[in-house]
């Protein structure tokens, strides 16, 4: 038992030490196609969302504005909000990108993104440093766990400064205000975990005009450039 234990183990650390290839090689083809696309606005949210939704209609017109002021637009490429961020931006004829992974609940790429702007990946931690990295600015539609993941890893990037300073835009407040105004009490009035200056990353907004403003404020004070 002991033996076999072993031989299994020995064989499991040869195949990681084989998947750093592999994952060299995802970073750099995400690096050469993102890193010449142009300035680009990461837009986040829940792959369930249905056509007919509120958010799935706002996702869209926020993705066509963003790509009329000459961002391009990146997704994780699946279905619901992903899918109305890459048409808004398609039907605009603005750069519509799309970083994919294969997941049980969604199971196929959406039909909107560019063909020469598709990635896929197999590691979920190299998909969100392409999101991070040529980002400039987060908008985060509601969403489930990934979306909270994405949220909070682009915060503690920012936080930490491993990452440079970009707009996280929460929209939808009716979603996003439980979460907020937990942080406020509990997070950071009760335990001081985190500083008044850490939730001054965090903006929110409701329509699309709101959205638009704060990237404009934004990069009127600040240089394009990858974000580490």
């Amino acid at each position: 038992m002991k033996d076999g234990l072993n031989k299994k183990w020995n064989e499991t650390k040869t195949n990681d030490s084989w998947s750093i290839f592999k994952i060299m090689g995802e970073f750099v083809e995400g690096y050469e196609k993102l890193s010449a696309i142009g300035p680009c606005i990461s837009i986040f949210g829940s792959a369930r969302t249905k056509p007919d939704d509120k958010y799935y209609k706002l996702a869209e017109e926020i993705a066509a504005e963003i790509v009329s002021r000459g961002y391009g637009v990146i997704t994780g490429g699946g279905p619901g909000i992903m899918e109305a961020a890459n048409k808004g931006a398609n039907k605009n004829k603005g750069k519509s990108v799309g970083l994919c992974i294969k997941l049980p609940f969604e199971d196929i790429n959406n039909t909107y993104i560019d063909k020469d702007k598709l990635l896929n990946f197999d590691y979920f931690f190299v998909r969100k440093v392409m999101f991070v990295k040529y980002a400039q600015g987060f908008v985060v539609m509601p969403g489930g766990f990934g979306t909270l993941d994405e949220v909070f890893e682009a915060l503690t990037l920012i936080q930490t400064s491993k990452a440079e300073n970009f707009p996280i835009i929460l929209v939808g407040s009716k979603f996003w205000n439980g979460m907020i105004d937990w942080i406020k009490k509990t997070v950071l009035i009760e335990n001081k975990n985190v500083s008044e200056k850490d939730l001054s990353l965090i903006k929110i907004a409701d329509t699309s005009d709101e959205v638009m403003k704060i990237l404009e404020e934004f990069h009127n004070n600040y240089d394009f450039s990858p974000n580490f």
